[in-house]
């Protein structure tokens, strides 16, 4: 498919694939503020989307079929380090498809959810504010330079804020939630662009692979130390690294259904690749701080998120906290593989990051489903909803299956992959406390499995009403690939490795 693009994509596509990939959602995303129709903004951010997609596509193929492995564009003709430069090799080339299929699914899904959950005369607003997070994330993915990664962002972020505020409209609830993680958001940004600040004043550049080359003959400066610990904490805190991740269990649960999906599955992630691009792109393993902190901060955070948020879903009656909860657990398993240190462990991790996005957006789009039809997110709420809405459910409980880890699912391999790495590096004890995880994760999803499917539904007079076939399609396209890519982990293992080899070869090469 992806040979086939190339070949029949126009000559300008070619050659500025990287910056449409951030220009044609943010542009369209400040038309559609001026849209009176929500309807029509709809069909635009499918349209953006879908473009985007094939652009992620187009990079892929460029990253993986020239001889460098890397597409640099610099921006107004600027040559780097002095320009601005938008760099992808395989790692963001990963996320970036990863970031505008989910987007695409998303827009398509969206429409039954936001109509029900925002007020009508905000939908064109909605839609704005979601294609501009869109951008700003694929923007995250794409830049080479350091400063215009925090631009990128702060444009998502502000964005999300608002989208989790529209939410106010079902639950008022979303307000407070938005103000915490404006809050929050604003501390972990504040906290990054000191870093790069410290960075800068070290190396007089913001270019990131410049600094990475002029990095070695100032490693032991107290100003590069302090610049990646604030780094390390702003980056951590947008992607919710155990215990920074307060903000999150609220926004996904107040904020609107549409945006708990698409955040769940995209913005820690690129969050997540925003840290191991500095980890392992600019900082790299080499140096002796960043050893420390692999042994002695990121992997007992990760085991402490592992455990401690897995114990606290099992205490939950909201699905959607549930699933919150949850998340910021996964968060763990993949900062326990990166905190390996090793090109098996990055790769572990970014293949569970992979398979993570894939079952989170299909749980989430199946609660959105629930919360459409019958208007409730408690586990009583849900109580026999497999005979009264089997295709959503059905799709909920394989994704609830990948997520615990059971065979022939996706959650599965990423488990597998994960523990491989941990034998690997003689963490057989790491290998103990990651199945630990996973029986407490049987208990939390069992819950709400036991009550969807054996349980009497508590209206008795509920009748049957699936989910519209606008949303059941992209939701099966997710709970389907959570079994292919439990079955074949080519792709996505092939995209994992050669991400974490693209890392590490850069920097063994500086």
């Amino acid at each position: 498919m992806i040979d086939l693009l190339l070949n029949s994509a126009p000559a300008w596509a070619l050659t500025h694939a990287a910056p449409l990939m951030i220009m044609v959602p943010l542009m369209l995303g400040a038309i559609l503020a001026l849209v009176p129709s929500g309807r029509i903004a709809w069909i635009v951010s499918i349209v953006a989307t879908l473009s985007s997609f094939l652009l992620s596509l187009i990079l892929l193929g460029i990253v993986q079929t020239n001889g460098t492995g890397i597409v640099s564009y610099a921006i107004g003709n600027w040559a780097p380090p002095l320009g601005i430069e938008l760099r992808v090799d395989a790692l963001n080339a990963m996320i970036l498809l990863l970031v505008a299929s989910i987007g695409l699914l998303a827009s398509i899904f969206s429409w039954p959810t936001v109509e029900s959950e925002v007020r009508k005369e905000k939908t064109s607003l909605f839609y704005s504010a979601f294609l501009l997070c869109f951008g700003g994330l694929c923007g995250v993915a794409i830049t080479g330079d350091a400063f215009n990664l925090f631009v990128f962002l702060e444009v998502s972020s502000i964005s999300t804020y608002v989208l989790v505020a529209l939410g106010a409209g079902r639950d008022r609830r979303a307000l407070p939630a938005a103000f915490n993680y404006l809050i929050m958001g604003t501390i972990g940004a504040t906290f990054f662009i000191i870093g790069v600040g410290f960075l800068y004043a070290a190396t007089g550049t913001l270019n990131m692979a410049d600094i990475a080359e002029k990095l070695p003959a100032v490693s032991g400066s107290r100003t590069v130390q302090a610049g990646f610990a604030f780094i390390v904490v702003g980056l951590g805190l947008k992607a919710a690294m155990w215990p920074l991740h307060q903000w999150l269990p609220n926004a996904y649960s107040y904020g609107p259904s549409f945006v708990s999906m698409f955040l769940s599955a995209t913005t820690t992630k690129v969050a997540l690749y925003a840290l191991i691009r500095f980890l392992f792109s600019v900082f790299g393993p080499e140096f002796s701080f960043e050893i420390a902190s692999f042994t002695y901060l990121f992997m007992p955070l990760g085991i402490a998120a592992m455990v401690a948020c897995s114990f606290q879903a099992v205490f939950q009656n909201d699905v959607r906290r549930v699933l919150a909860y949850s998340s910021v657990a996964q968060v763990g398993y993949m900062i326990l593989g990166l905190s390996l240190g090793t090109a098996d462990g990055l790769s572990a991790g970014l293949f569970y990051l992979l398979n993570h996005a894939m079952i989170k957006g299909t749980l989430f789009m199946a609660v959105a489903g629930v919360v459409l039809t019958y208007k409730g997110t408690t586990i009583r709420d849900f109580a026999g909803l497999g005979r009264s809405a089997p295709w959503t459910m059905t799709a909920f409980a394989i994704a609830a299956l990948s997520l615990i880890g059971m065979p022939l699912t996706a959650g599965f391999q990423s488990k597998l992959q994960l523990g491989y790495a941990l034998f690997e590096h003689g963490w057989w004890w790491a290998v103990l406390l990651v199945v630990f995880s996973s029986a407490l994760a049987v208990i939390y999803m069992g819950r709400i499995l036991e009550a969807v499917f054996f349980q009497p539904p508590a209206n008795p007079r509920k009748t049957r009403k699936e989910a519209p076939i606008v949303m059941l399609v992209p939701l099966w396209v997710m709970a389907l690939a959570n079994i292919y890519f439990g079955i074949t982990t080519k792709l996505p293992l092939d995209l994992a490795r050669d991400a974490a080899a693209a890392v590490f070869g850069m920097g063994a090469g500086r």
